[in-house]
């Protein structure tokens, strides 16, 4: 778990697909006075716990202005559909 407050581009240490989850989900809360955006994942059925939160990632504005111009950059055009 973690808050990301900064998104450096660079070279990937490792380029595989991971394993495909059908259950993840995102919200914001505001905490302190700033806003916070979320993402949970959930364990694949194969999982000993079959559904439990695995992952969460929390982005603060900052970080969440670099993912979207880094995605802009990785699909063009991605914010015009």
């Amino acid at each position: 778990m973690a808050l990301i407050t900064h998104i450096e581009y660079g070279a990937p240490l490792s380029e595989r697909l991971h394993d495909k989850i059908d259950n993840a989900r995102s919200f914001y809360f505001d905490i302190h006075g700033d806003r916070i955006f979320q993402i949970d994942t959930f364990g694949r059925d194969t999982r000993m716990i079959p559904g439990k939160k695995s992952q969460t990632i929390q982005l603060n504005r900052d970080a969440a202005r670099q993912l979207i111009n880094q995605l802009n950059e990785a699909f063009p055009g991605i914010l015009e559909q």
